[in-house]
């Protein structure tokens, strides 16, 4: 299988937040789950919210054509030093190329670049891939940093600027 060029580049224009968008519902639909408990269809009408710089960033990834096939949020958390990666989503014809893991270092560095001492997270038991993925780029399982109806999902946290590994 040969490698398929991509990028990713913070969205910073208006076509990139409509990427962003769209990728977010892709994902809310890709999901089957009910994300109005966090206030999702408020978050997508008013990206980039809490998403924006100088504390949050949008990652876009386009392919060799330019079409938007994957992103990420991050986004600041009411606990200093502590800030939040949402919405890692991978369009099913960009996936098994490492764009999930390119993603997650991405928004790491910014993370770590923003000046963030902590990065969570959250997953469900059913995203086996992306949940072992993230234990072998040192993120650590933790109890529950908010309250959620979804019972069984999984809560994440990673220190930056730690000896843990980075990639597996």
């Amino acid at each position: 299988m040969s490698r398929r060029l991509y990028q990713i580049a913070p969205a910073r224009s208006e076509s990139d937040i409509d990427a962003v968008r769209a990728l977010f519902s892709a994902y809310a639909e890709w999901l089957g789950l009910d994300l109005m408990y966090q206030g999702f269809a408020a978050e997508l009408a008013g990206l980039p919210g809490k998403y924006a710089p100088p504390r949050g960033e949008l990652l876009l990834v386009r392919d060799g054509q330019g079409v938007p096939v994957g992103c990420v949020g991050l986004r600041p958390l009411d606990r200093q030093g502590c800030c939040e990666m949402k919405r890692l989503f991978v369009a099913p014809e960009a996936r098994g190329h490492g764009l999930g893991r390119d993603l997650v270092s991405a928004v790491i560095f910014e993370a770590t670049r923003i000046g963030y001492r902590e990065i969570m997270l959250d997953s469900l038991p059913k995203l086996e891939q992306a949940t072992a993925m993230y234990e072998r780029m040192g993120f650590r399982p933790i109890p529950p940093y908010y309250d959620t109806p979804v019972v069984a999902t999984l809560f994440f946290s990673k220190r930056l600027g730690s000896e843990e590994p980075s990639a597996g």
